[in-house]
């Protein structure tokens, strides 16, 4: 029988996200997803032809973004401890960061 948790029947392993925590982590995960697909369009468009060191760093963004993806992914499925909720903050915040100096660089009139 199907509850509210999946058709498992087991509860999530942390408890349920509280809805302040969900609107954040939803917050930060679409402004981020825009961010860097926003970086890689932006090293492939803007000065065309690309500049290959535009493009090398919006790999490494995106290289970046997958690895947090997977630790996010391996907090979902209760592989991690809660304290990794912290460093996938810092990691997103830190490739928003990444996104920003990308744009500088990029658009910084050449």
């Amino acid at each position: 029988m199907a509850d509210a948790y999946g058709s498992s029947g087991h509860l999530p392993l942390f408890g349920p996200d509280r809805p302040k925590e969900r609107y954040i982590n939803y917050t930060l995960g679409a402004f981020a997803s825009v961010a860097v697909l926003a970086t890689a369009i932006s090293a492939f468009a803007h000065p065309f032809p690309p500049n290959p060191v535009h493009v090398f760093f919006a790999c490494v963004i995106i290289l970046n973004s997958i690895s947090n993806g997977l630790l996010i992914y391996w907090y979902r499925e209760g592989d991690l401890d809660p304290k990794f909720r912290n460093l996938i903050y810092y990691n997103t915040l830190v490739t928003i960061l990444l996104c920003i100096v990308a744009f500088i660089i990029i658009f910084r009139g050449s």
